[in-house]
């Protein structure tokens, strides 16, 4: 029996399948190393070229298309206009409110208005131009704009509101309107002599007159709204007044008109055309006709306006018209009028006529025979109350 150190070793089956299979492993670790680095070889270079700067080496990306520039929102109406000019001074107003279909129009600061619309609605009143939607809607007088207010406005723009009344709440409000009428002024308190003393108001007084005007707040229509009150397409406060003086007399001109003009009173001055009127000192004071050559006396002792056709009245307020520039009203000379001044004065396109018959302007008042409150010498500011409240 030979020796057991002789004796060749023989592996388990279990041990011969665990080699096998661990050698098998090891092949394939074997293969796929080396297909590794074949595949390192034969790839393209990815390693970064500059490793002290990646973000150098980063891999460009495609930059995007810019495209088109955003289109501008359209311009408004309002800056449409002021695109227009480049003067600071102007500035738009636009109009709102119910009904309100007005364009905007350019008005310049620091002037009176030119350009306020007077707006129509179907069954409405119009009741005026407002600061602001609480005003209009209260109908607050003291917010109220019209041409005898300066404008004022924010970078170049203001936005006006519109309010309005029924046709019976305008009726109730059973407005009147005084329509004050001066002639000649004097600085002596005792007034002059003779049979003119009476239109010779004391400056005075008129500048007492004016100051309580101006300090309570009344209302200054112009001469447009005041035929559009009388047409019942508009209502006026009845806190107002209108201020006329006649002639353009050299003491208006000297003694009144400073007072008007300090105070900020839109004032009418009905002159004479052929005595030579200049143009006016301040958009508060506005120069309507007291016809051209017409202040004089007829054959019958009577104005020429009641001695002359028709065709001669129009052909004369055409020729003061042209030198004043606007139309709206003439206040007849003494007062006279019958129907063929009214025909000259229709003929020659003028919308009012002013008298000098005592009253008030109301709805439906005839506007070719506009009633006044004269003011005389001797009457003083409790007088001026009693006539406008």
């Amino acid at each position: 029996m030979a020796s057991a150190r002789h004796t060749r070793y023989r592996p388990s089956a279990r041990v011969r399948r665990r080699r096998r299979a661990l050698a098998a492993v090891a092949s394939a670790v074997a293969i796929i190393a080396v297909v590794a680095v074949i595949g390192l070889v034969l790839l393209p270079r990815t390693t970064p070229s500059n490793p002290i700067d990646p973000a150098a080496n980063a891999v460009p990306t495609s930059t995007p298309t810019q495209g088109p520039a955003p289109t501008p929102p359209p311009l408004s109406p309002a800056e449409k206009l002021l695109a227009q000019t480049s003067d600071p001074a102007v500035c738009a107003v636009t109009f709102r409110g119910d009904g309100v279909t007005d364009p905007p129009v350019l008005e310049s600061q620091g002037t009176l208005y030119q350009h306020l619309p007077i707006p129509s609605r179907a069954g409405m009143v119009f009741a005026g131009w407002y600061s602001t939607p609480q005003d209009a809607a209260s109908f607050t007088a003291s917010a109220r704009v019209n041409g005898a207010h300066a404008v004022t406005c924010v970078d170049r723009e203001i936005t006006l509101t519109a309010a309005w009344k029924t046709p019976e709440q305008n009726v109730a409000d059973n407005t009147r309107i005084p329509i004050l009428m001066y002639h000649q002024f004097t600085s002596d308190p005792n007034g002059v002599t003779g049979w003119l003393r009476g239109n010779y108001a004391y400056i005075g007084d008129f500048e007492a007159q004016m100051d309580y005007i101006a300090s309570n707040g009344f209302y200054l229509p112009t001469w447009p709204e005041l035929a559009a009150f009388i047409d019942g397409r508009l209502s006026l406060p009845n806190h107002s007044v209108i201020i006329t003086d006649d002639d353009c007399d050299v003491s208006w001109l000297q003694l009144a008109m400073p007072i008007s003009i300090e105070k900020k009173l839109l004032t009418t001055a009905f002159c004479i055309t052929v005595d030579g009127t200049g143009p006016s000192p301040s958009p508060y004071i506005q120069q309507r006709s007291h016809t051209h050559d017409m202040h004089r006396a007829g054959a019958n002792g009577k104005g020429l306006m009641v001695n002359s056709s028709a065709a001669d009245i129009a052909a004369d307020l055409e020729k003061s018209a042209a030198i004043l520039g606007a139309k709206e009203v003439v206040a007849y000379p003494f007062g006279h009028y019958n129907d063929v001044t009214k025909e000259g004065v229709r003929e020659a396109g003028f919308e009012m006529g002013r008298t000098i018959e005592p009253g008030y302007v109301t709805i439906g008042t005839d506007k070719l025979a506009l009633p006044v409150q004269r003011i005389n010498y001797g009457m003083g500011v409790d007088a001026l109350i009693s006539a406008i409240g």
